[in-house]
């Protein structure tokens, strides 16, 4: 194996890989311009023939580009068809503990009507900070693996 097919996707080619997986169907350089919002078919080619190279993309007889296999991305996980940052996991992890606890200071507070320990408070600050960190980098990791619009 060369270093070029030890390599992960990043940046653009990123996008461009995504955005054929999510497509689930064999896809050409004028499309996947479109899709990844690329500025020229040839850019499109280029992303395409590196992905080709290193093994994640192959073509068919028609000269469109297919998945031949869903790579592991770091610092991602693959939904279904969609990359998402494995830190909006994390987050929705945190999420779902804070709910719970505040379900139960709900229950406490209004069915026993004792008032919620200092120490829970200071759990649910802690959770609630945590899920707000994981969240945000998970939205800014996102957001800079998204392509931008170039308005044509």
């Amino acid at each position: 194996m060369t270093t070029a097919d030890s390599q992960e996707p990043e940046g653009t080619t990123l996008n461009v890989y995504s955005y054929v997986v999510k497509q689930g169907k064999p896809v050409g350089p004028r499309e996947v311009m479109r899709g990844a919002n690329l500025s020229s078919p040839s850019l499109a080619y280029w992303h395409l023939q590196k992905l080709e190279n290193t093994g994640l993309l192959q073509k068919n007889e028609a000269g469109e580009y297919v998945v031949k296999e869903k790579a592991s991305i770091s610092g991602h996980i693959w939904i279904g068809r969609n990359l998402v940052p494995r830190l909006m996991c994390y987050s929705l992890f945190f999420l779902g503990i804070l709910v719970i606890e505040t379900i139960i200071i709900y229950v406490q507070f209004f069915s026993t009507e004792q008032t919620p320990n200092l120490a829970i408070l200071y759990l649910i600050a802690t959770n609630a900070i945590a899920f707000a960190l994981f969240l945000a980098e998970g939205l800014l990791l996102r957001q800079k693996n998204t392509p931008e619009k170039n308005g044509d």
